[in-house]
C-alpha cells in the first residue's frame, strides 16, 4: 500500500495587518513517517500557492510542518526507478518551480522550522523570505552527499548565497561525509541558517507574530553579507576532505562542491545555477552509487529498526542497575553509555583499585567534557557519576539485573569472571558478554543457568558506532534474547542476530580482509599499495590504519579463532604474532598522507616474496575471497538474509553507503555472478 503523499493546507490568520496564510505540509500520518516531496506534494504546492496568488486581501504566509517534523525532503524510494539523465534533470526542474514559485511571490513569507529538516525539507525554507527555528528541533542537515547526490533543489545554490560558501561547504559537504551529522535548532541558528531561535513552547505563535511585526515594520532582519573572496580557497580544502573520506570513489560531493562555487558567482543569476542542479541530478540520480545510498538508507533508516530474529509477544524484563565486569577502556566505555542511555546505578568491577579508578576517572572526564560542550548540565553529570560505583567486591552485583562483561580475550578468564558472578546475582539478572569472537556457549557451558547468557558484541568507538550484535547461544532462552534487544534498543543501538559463529560477522569479514592484505605483503606487496588499492573502494580507513584503531593483539586473537574453525581460508601470520609479542601497535609512523612505515615493522617483514602487484591485482582477491566468504556465512545461516550483512558492514565497519552495503556492490560490480555463478540480492 502507497503511503499518503504530503500536502500543503492553507488557513488563515486574521492579524492586524491583514489576512496571513499559514501552510502546513502534512502527510497525515505521526512523526515517525516524516513529510516527504513527490509528484503530489508538488502539485499540492502549486495548488497552494495558485490561491495565495489569486487572494489580494493576503499580506503574508508562514510554512510549517506537522509535529515535530518540518519535511524530510524527496522521497528517495522512487530513485531506484530513475534511470535516464532526462528524469532526473526533469525532478531538479519539478522541484525548482514549485518551490520558486514562494521565492516570486510578492508578500512576505516566513518558513517557520518546528521539526526535523532534511534535504529538501530544508531547501523549501530557503526559498522563504526569513526564517525561525524551534530549540527543540533536533535535526538539520543536507544528507545528500552521503546518499550519492546533492542538495539539487536549491540548496547548493541558496546557502552559500545566504551564509557563504565556507559554512555552505560545512553544511552540504563536511557534515555529509562525517557519518551525516545533524545540527540542532540552536547550532542552525547560529550558522545562519535562521533569523530568529523561539522556545518550542510558544514557536508557532512566535514565528507568526514575527512574519506580522516583519510585515508592519515593527522588525527588520538584518543578516551579514557573506564573504565570497576566499571560495577558491575553501572549495579547494573541502575537494582534499573529501579525498580523505570518499578517495574519489563517490562523485556527488565533489559536484556539490562544484556548484556552491559556481553558486558564490554572483554574476550568475539564481535560475542559471538552478539549471546546474538540474544538470547534476540528472547525472547522480541515476548513477550506481546513488541507488545504492538509497538502498543503505532504507537498510539502516527502516529494516534496521525492525530488527529480525527479536522474540515476539514476550516481555523484556526490566532494567534497573547494571553491573561492569571489568574496568579497562571498553568497560568504561560501556558503563559511560548506560548511565546516559538508562541513568540507572552502574557498578564496575575489576580486581584492583588502580584500575577502578582509571575506569572512574575515565567517566568522570567524558561527563565534565558533555558539560563543557553544553550537552549536559553539571548537576545531570554530578548525578550519573555519584551513581556509578567502583568496586572490588561481587556482592555488590547482587542486585544488578544486567551484568556485562568486558575483560581479557581469553576463554577461561570470561568463563571464571562469569562463575563468580553467578554466584551473587539473581536468578533474572541477564549476563552478556562483549567478546569479540569467542563461543557464546562455550562461555556459559560450565554455568548453573546458561539460558541467561547472550554475546552482546559492541564496536569502537562504542558511543559512535551504532552497531550491536547478538550472539544467541545453544541455550539462551527467548527472554533474555527480548531483553537483549529491548537493551539494545534503549542504548539507541542498531542490533542484529547473529548465530554463535567464530569471529560472529562483522570481525569474520574484517579478518578475511585483514588475512589476505597481509598475504600479498608477504608475496611481496607493499603496505602502502595494499591501503591505498582498499581505499579506492571509497572505505573509511585503509586496513593496515584500521589495524591500529582495532589493536594488533585483538586482530591477531580473531585470526587465531577464525584459523582454528577455517585453517585454509584463515592462515595465521607469523610476521604479525611478532608484532603482538614486541608491543608494536601500528604498521606505520604517524597516519595520513606522508606516512611511513614503522622501521620495526620494516624490519619484522623483511625478506618477503618479490611479486609485483598492481591496484586491479590486488582489488580483485580481495573482493572474490570475499565474495566466497560471505557466500560461506549465509550458507552456515550465521545470519538469515544478505541484507543483515550489508547492514552490519555500513553500521559497524563503515562501509560506504555510495557502495551500498557489501553484498550489494559485489553483485553490482560482478563479482558474485563470475566467482558464483549466482547474485546475493533478492526482493
Amino acid at each position: 500500500m502507497a503511503e499518503a503523499p504530503t500536502l500543503f493546507f492553507t488557513s488563515y490568520y486574521n492579524s492586524r495587518v491583514g489576512k496571513i496564510a499559514i501552510v502546513t505540509m502534512d502527510n497525515g500520518q505521526d512523526y515517525k513517517k516524516p513529510n516527504t516531496f513527490g509528484e503530489a506534494a508538488l502539485a499540492s504546492l502549486h495548488k497552494a500557492i495558485n490561491n495565495i496568488e489569486a487572494d489580494k486581501d493576503i499580506k503574508g504566509m508562514m510554512l510549517c510542518g506537522k509535529h515535530y517534523i518540518f519535511a524530510a525532503g524527496a522521497d528517495l524510494m522512487q530513485v531506484p526507478f530513475i534511470n535516464t539523465f532526462e528524469q532526473g534533470r526533469q525532478i531538479g526542474a519539478a522541484g525548482h518551480a514549485a518551490m520558486k514559485r514562494i521565492m516570486d511571490l510578492k508578500i512576505p513569507t516566513l518558513a517557520a522550522i518546528n521539526g526535523a529538516a532534511l534535504g529538501g525539507g530544508l531547501e523549501i525554507a530557503l526559498y522563504c523570505d526569513y526564517r525561525t527555528v524551534s530549540k527543540s528541533v533536533p535535526a538539520i542537515a543536507f544528507p545528500e552527499c552521503f546518499l550519492g547526490l546533492v542538495p539539487g533543489w536549491g540548496g547548493s545554490t541558496l546557502t552559500p548565497r545566504l551564509i557563504g560558501p565556507e559554512k555552505a561547504l560545512e553544511l552540504i559537504v563536511y557534515n555529509a561525509l562525517n557519518q551525516n551529522r545533524m545540527l540542532d535548532g540552536a547550532k542552525a541558528f547560529q550558522m545562519g541558517l535562521a533569523d530568529r531561535l523561539f522556545e518550542s513552547v510558544e514557536f508557532f505563535d512566535q514565528s507568526l507574530a514575527l512574519l506580522v511585526d516583519l510585515i508592519d515594520g515593527k522588525e527588520k532582519i538584518e543578516r551579514p553579507v557573506p564573504d565570497m573572496s576566499k571560495v577558491k580557497q575553501h572549495c579547494e580544502a573541502a575537494r582534499n576532505y573529501a579525498d580523505m573520506r570518499v578517495h574519489g570513489a563517490a562523485p556527488a560531493p565533489y559536484r556539490a562542491i562544484e556548484l556552491i562555487e559556481s553558486a558564490c558567482d554572483l554574476s550568475k543569476s539564481v535560475e542559471e545555477c538552478f539549471a546546474n542542479e538540474d544538470k547534476a541530478l540528472g547525472d547522480l540520480i541515476k548513477s550506481r552509487q546513488c541507488k545504492a545510498g538509497v538502498y543503505s538508507f532504507d537498510l539502516v533508516q527502516r529494516r534496521a529498526k525492525k530488527p529480525v530474529g527479536r522474540p515476539k509477544d514476550i516481555k523484556p524484563r526490566p532494567i534497573n542497575k547494571v553491573g561492569i565486569i571489568g574496568a579497562g577502556l571498553m568497560a568504561s566505555q560501556l558503563a559511560l553509555l548506560f548511565l546516559r542511555r538508562y541513568g540507572v546505578p552502574v557498578v564496575m568491577k575489576d580486581i584492583k583499585q588502580e584500575f577502578l579508578d582509571k575506569g572512574l576517572g575515565y567517566i568522570k572526564g567524558e561527563l565534565s567534557a558533555l558539560v563543557s560542550k553544553g550537552r549536559m548540565t553539571k548537576a545531570k553529570a554530578d548525578h550519573l557519576f555519584h551513581i556509578t560505583i567502583g568496586t572490588l567486591d561481587w556482592k555488590d552485583f547482587a542486585d544488578c539485573d544486567f551484568v556485562i562483561e568486558a575483560v581479557f580475550e581469553e576463554m577461561p578468564i570470561k568463563q571464571q569472571v562469569f562463575a563468580q558472578a553467578e554466584e551473587v546475582i539473581s536468578p533474572n539478572c541477564v549476563l552478556a558478554t562483549n567478546t569479540s569472537s569467542l563461543s557464546v556457549t562455550e562461555m556459559a557451558s560450565k554455568l548453573k543457568n546458561p539460558e541467561r547468557v547472550v554475546g552482546f558484541h559492541f564496536f569502537n568507538p562504542v558511543a559512535v558506532l551504532p552497531l550491536l550484535e547478538i550472539i544467541k547461544g545453544e541455550k539462551t532462552d527467548e527472554i533474555t534474547l527480548a531483553t537483549a534487544f529491548e537493551c539494545a534498543k534503549k542504548l539507541k543501538k542498531n542490533a542484529i542476530l547473529v548465530k554463535d559463529s567464530p569471529a560472529f560477522l562483522v570481525n569474520r569479514i574484517l579478518t578475511k580482509l585483514l588475512t589476505d592484505c597481509f598475504q600479498m605483503v608477504e608475496e611481496g606487496a607493499t603496505f602502502e599499495q595494499v591501503d591505498e588499492a582498499c581505499l579506492s573502494l571509497g572505505l573509511p580507513m585503509a586496513p593496515f590504519e584500521l589495524l591500529a584503531f582495532v589493536g594488533t593483539a585483538v586482530a591477531y586473537h580473531v585470526g587465531e579463532t577464525c584459523h582454528k574453525a577455517w585453517p585454509e581460508r584463515f592462515p595465521l601470520n607469523d610476521r604479525l604474532q611478532k608484532m603482538v609479542e614486541a608491543r608494536i601497535g601500528n604498521i606505520y609512523d604517524g597516519m595520513g598522507p606522508g606516512k611511513k612505515v614503522n622501521p620495526k615493522v620494516a624490519e619484522i617483514f623483511a625478506n618477503r616474496g618479490d611479486k609485483e602487484f598492481v591496484k586491479e591485482e590486488i582489488l580483485d582477491r580481495i573482493l572474490t575471497n570475499l565474495t566466497l566468504e560471505i557466500d560461506h556465512i549465509l550458507k552456515e545461516k550465521v545470519v538469515k538474509d544478505p541484507k543483515d550483512i550489508d547492514t552490519a558492514m555500513l553500521l559497524g565497519a563503515g562501509w560506504p553507503f555510495f557502495n551500498g552495503g557489501i553484498t550489494l556492490y559485489l553483485d553490482v560490480v560482478g563479482y558474485t555472478p563470475k566467482v558464483l555463478q549466482k547474485v546475493f540480492f533478492t526482493f
